[in-house]
């Protein structure tokens, strides 16, 4: 399992919110996108309007896992597209989510992603099928009877999913292809090195310790707190500079 799925259920939660009864919407009222009879079957039993109200991010959480995440083999689908299809499988049904799917990919539209879709879509290159499959939903969505009522929220939010589906591709892609992780403890010993509160304490401490032994003369701490920060950053300026000339040589060899 790639894991997606906590992800994925944050913006299926902020996309769909909280408890609605829209007389003008087919599926009745809903909280988080499930319906009274999606909760009915989720809980194996009638469930009533004030069910449907009082459902929490808990119950709705394993009821989209079971329901609709599952349903569509989310887990098996390219990073991406499983939210994309697990998007539209909340908002319109598994098993229309699953005919979209094929219907781009151009395989056997049963309505059940199973292997001859999943290895289609493997092979496929992952945005240009994210992008293929939020075109392809928006046109089915379009033509619906109910898109004057509620067609400019579908496509603000099918574009969000791609949005959001592409950065799922692009943050696990290899972002950062020369990491800096050998200069980070070299780094972190300078900030200490070059902290002028740090040298202060230093001779501070080192003047109380001469006056208490007797030894001590008066020390102007704050010119000799400058004398040594001046040689700490020449000495970090020269040892950075020739770290990196080796550096840059190993590299070209």
């Amino acid at each position: 399992m790639k894991g997606n799925f906590d992800a994925a259920i944050v913006l299926v939660f902020a996309s769909e919110g909280g408890f609605v009864d829209d007389r003008t919407d087919p599926g009745g009222a809903t909280k988080f996108g499930i319906t009274l009879k999606t909760l009915g079957e989720a809980r194996g039993k009638a469930v009533s309007q004030s069910d449907v109200a009082a459902l929490n991010r808990e119950e709705a959480r394993g009821i989209y896992r079971a329901l609709y995440w599952d349903r569509i083999s989310a887990d098996e689908l390219p990073t991406g597209l499983d939210y994309c299809a697990f998007d539209a499988s909340v908002n319109s049904g598994p098993k229309q989510a699953a005919l979209w799917l094929q219907a781009v990919l151009k395989v056997s539209t049963d309505g059940v992603i199973g292997p001859k879709t999943l290895a289609a879509a493997s092979n496929a290159d992952p945005a240009a099928l994210m992008n293929a499959y939020c075109d392809h939903r928006l046109a089915v969505l379009r033509t619906l009877s109910t898109f004057n009522r509620f067609g400019r929220g579908w496509e603000s939010r099918v574009e969000r999913v791609r949005r959001d589906a592409l950065a799922f591709v692009q943050h696990t892609a290899p972002s950062l292809p020369f990491p800096q992780l050998k200069e980070a403890p070299m780094d972190q010993t300078q900030s200490i090195f070059q902290s002028r509160t740090v040298w202060s304490n230093l001779i501070g401490f080192g003047a109380f310790i001469l006056t208490l032994t007797g030894h001590g003369t008066s020390v102007d701490t704050g010119q000799l707190t400058d004398s040594i920060m001046q040689v700490v950053t020449a000495g970090s300026f020269i040892a950075s500079t020739v770290f990196r000339i080796l550096s840059t040589k190993k590299v070209a060899l």
